[in-house]
């Protein structure tokens, strides 16, 4: 039996999972030839998918994220939270 009180966070799963995509979209970008940092931000700040190249499923991978929760795990990581 065990004392202790397991816990459960889907939003960290939410969290681990936006870093996935975006690092694998990064790496596309990059891979084509494109600034991947003036890219995400031009898709971030328009929401128009073509931002971002089809290459390696990118721009479908990127769709996947909810704009907010991107936008809240790219400050919380800024500012080393």
């Amino acid at each position: 039996m065990q004392d202790r009180t397991m816990t459960f966070s889907l939003y960290e799963d939410k969290e681990d999972e936006t870093k996935k995509i975006l690092t694998q979209v990064y790496d596309a970008l990059r891979h084509k030839g494109y600034n991947p940092i003036n890219q995400i931000v031009g898709y971030i700040l328009s929401e128009d998918p073509t931002y971002i190249t089809t290459y390696q499923n990118a721009r479908s991978l990127v769709r996947k994220l909810d704009r907010d929760e991107l936008l809240r795990t790219l400050v919380k990581s800024y500012l080393g939270e």
